[in-house]
């Protein structure tokens, strides 16, 4: 592996901006990925957190990503998510580069949520919440921007100052943004807000609801990226009953997700709620509803791999 060469942050972001990452997602999905057929990532405990392994392949290539969570790292002034992805030749195996786990991570799961966005969004959507003030949240602003005419954004964070410059950067963009806080003085402000919304992203390390799923209206849609945990939820019972739930993968979903496993192990829903999975979505199988629309994203391997080939078929 000498010589491996090495794809940073900066020539990810350069080699594979939001729209491309957004588009080749898309466009393997309808040349036949089957999301379905991704192995599931191991998610082995270790002191410090989680190590993730992530292997995927598909096409001319092959891939894994080795990515930790680290919950106790943000005190230290370091990321909660860490990794490093290696990337092979789909026939021989051979290594053809390895990039920042981190910057890829970051990349593909808006995007994901973009791809899902598209076709599930009302095509005039431009009213944004954004629930998180962290490097996801940040990066589902963009992305939104990619699919759908967002003009306004609503941050709601726990950490005041991060909510505010969170904002002032949506600001920075040409938006209109305000920053609120998840307290009681604000529960009144973030309940107008998402009344008013067309598309509620939740980027968060919760693992409660973050609001009443009643305050949700009809139409809007919902994507929920922070947690892979059966245990763990962002959206409550309520929200997810009344919606069209649209997931990445069923298997992946059913293991991992507790923003369907919780209302489903609860009585509220049953399996069979879910409407279908991304490729289902994106070939126009899934027939969306009159309520809310959810999209609840545990990040998958077979991700990483596309945007990881892209990237590399770009720096080539």
């Amino acid at each position: 592996m000498t010589g491996l060469p090495y794809l940073d942050a900066a020539t990810l972001e350069r080699l594979v901006p939001m729209g491309r990452a957004t588009r080749a997602l898309e466009d393997a999905l309808l040349a036949g990925l089957d999301p379905e057929a991704t192995p599931q990532r191991p998610v082995v405990p270790v002191p410090g957190g989680q190590l993730l392994l992530m292997p995927a392949s598909y096409g001319r290539y092959a891939g894994v990503k080795a990515a930790t969570v680290a919950p106790g790292n943000p005190e230290r002034g370091l990321p909660r998510v860490q990794g490093t992805y290696l990337l092979f030749d789909g026939e021989t195996l051979t290594p053809l580069a390895a990039m920042d786990g981190i910057a890829l991570t970051s990349l593909r799961t808006p995007a994901v949520s973009a791809l899902a966005v598209r076709h599930l969004a009302g095509e005039h959507a431009r009213r944004l919440v954004v629930f998180g003030s962290g490097p996801q949240a940040w990066g589902h602003v963009p992305a939104m921007r990619v699919v759908r005419p967002v003009t306004d954004v609503t941050v709601v964070g726990r950490d005041a100052g991060r909510a505010r410059a969170l904002a002032e950067r949506c600001r920075a963009l040409g938006l209109t943004a305000r920053a609120l806080t998840h307290d009681p003085a604000s529960r009144e402000a973030v309940g107008r807000a998402l009344g008013e919304a067309d598309i509620v992203a939740c980027c968060t390390t919760a693992r409660e609801p973050l609001f009443p799923g009643k305050l949700a209206p009809d139409g809007v849609t919902v994507v929920a990226v922070g947690s892979h945990e059966p245990g763990a939820r962002e959206l409550d019972g309520d929200l997810v009953a009344r919606a069209t739930v649209v997931v990445e993968a069923r298997a992946a979903a059913l293991e991992e997700a507790g923003d369907v496993l919780i209302p489903i192990r609860g009585g509220t829903i049953a399996a069979g709620h879910l409407a279908g999975n991304l490729a289902e979505l994106v070939a126009g199988e899934v027939v969306i509803g009159t309520g809310p629309r959810v999209f609840k994203s545990t990040g998958m391997a077979w991700e990483d791999l596309v945007v990881a080939a892209a990237a590399y078929e770009a720096w080539t």
